[in-house]
């Protein structure tokens, strides 16, 4: 391995892999039940009885590289931790490191006020509540966040807010608390990049509404809690604002580079999961007259699964040591290139091992329909796959200006 886990992070994943094998797989088919029969808009009783039993074991806020409440890795030290909690849909709400939480609790650690951090951040931490970050628009291609057209005015010390937002992760929640609200301030500023504000938004403010549960592929709450919400003149005090007017793009860029290395992160260790089930599952079947592992098709596609998957992760491990050492702003291409690679590989990846499965492979008994939809998800969440690659593209052409 090029990249030498310290013994820190050796012991953490070891105690991960642990934690995993006595209580995350053997919760897994609870898990699913209870997220179809309660749906959305219910706490899966599951979850919470498996979260004290993580926290007391120190597997908690791993994810927290720069503050004392986490524990105090980096980017390279998470990357494998990471990888294991991806391998099952409910283990990283069960550790504290889900998704968008993880992010908003970057941003208010990052850029909250010490009043935001006891009333949200806390909470956050200790798992007690859930959040919201509300970005993508019906109305728009939000592929462009520039698009966004929801407002945020100014009125003497109260911003109001008014907006249509889906695919806002956890709304349907009801532990969710706080919503981080991206919209425009400045709609006529020249600089369209100075157009846009982030402003914290409590769910139980008047004027918010949640329309309804958006299901991935047919799945409500697996991987996570897709939402449509409406804002109507919703009313937050000046105080809730965010850095400062017109400083949106900054704070998401700053969000949206950990959260695109998880998600990266997480597949591989859920690729990893995939073509284990596919090995087993073939060499249990005989067809035509010999085992399915024997067939050459088969063989092709587990060695190539095997290839793509030590590539992307070797690609994530070289992303996640250049945000540790040049920093997210410097490391874009690395994290463009994950972004686009990670999820195209998963999606290969759990497709061979549905057609390996047969007919059952399209049911949901095996986890792979819950799989592919993680992945397949993950091509436009967080920027679709077009626009990382226009941005690799014009960083590969920089190259060349002066030749």
């Amino acid at each position: 391995m090029l990249y030498q886990m310290s013994p820190k992070v050796v012991e953490l994943k070891r105690k991960l892999e642990s934690f995993m094998d006595r209580h995350i797989y053997p919760s897994e088919e609870r898990f699913y039940r209870e997220a179809e029969e309660l749906g959305p808009w219910k706490v899966y009783p599951v979850v919470e009885e498996l979260k004290p039993l993580a926290r007391a074991e120190g597997l908690w806020n791993l994810f927290l590289p720069e503050s004392g409440h986490g524990a105090g890795l980096t980017n390279l030290e998470y990357a494998p931790l990471c990888e294991v909690m991806g391998r099952s849909h409910p283990a990283p709400e069960v550790f504290n490191c889900s998704a968008p939480d993880t992010g908003n609790m970057e941003v208010l650690e990052r850029y909250g006020s010490e009043k935001d951090k006891e009333r949200w951040l806390k909470p956050l931490l200790a798992g007690e509540i859930r959040s919201c970050f509300a970005m993508t628009e019906p109305a728009v291609a939000s592929s462009d966040a520039t698009n966004i057209e929801s407002s945020i005015v100014r009125d003497g010390e109260h911003y109001v807010i008014n907006g249509r937002k889906w695919y806002t992760t956890n709304a349907t929640d009801p532990r969710c608390k706080i919503c981080i609200f991206m919209g425009k301030t400045d709609p006529d500023n020249p600089d369209r990049h100075r157009q846009q504000s982030m402003i914290l938004v409590p769910m139980d403010t008047p004027g918010i509404e949640v329309k309804r549960p958006l299901p991935v592929f047919g799945f409500y709450g697996v991987p996570d809690r897709a939402s449509e919400v409406v804002f109507t003149n919703v009313r937050v005090p000046r105080e809730n604002m965010l850095l400062g007017e017109g400083r949106g793009f900054e704070i998401a860029q700053g969000r949206l580079g950990p959260g695109r290395i998880h998600h990266c992160m997480r597949l591989i260790g859920l690729a990893e999961r995939t073509l284990e089930k596919m090995c087993r599952r073939v060499r249990s079947r005989v067809a035509f007259g010999k085992p399915v592992s024997e067939q050459t098709v088969t063989q092709e596609r587990i060695a190539e699964s095997r290839i793509m998957i030590e590539q992307a992760r070797l690609l994530t491990l070289n992303a996640a040591y250049a945000m540790d050492t040049v920093g997210n702003k410097v490391a874009k291409a690395e994290i463009a290139m994950i972004k686009v690679a990670v999820p195209n590989m998963a999606c290969q990846v759990i497709d061979w091992a549905i057609q390996a499965h047969g007919g059952g492979g399209t049911s949901n008994d095996f986890g792979l329909t819950q799989a592919y939809a993680t992945a397949r998800l993950l091509r436009l969440a967080d920027g679709p796959d077009e626009v990382h690659r226009n941005q690799i593209a014009r960083f590969e052409l920089k190259k060349y200006s002066n030749s």
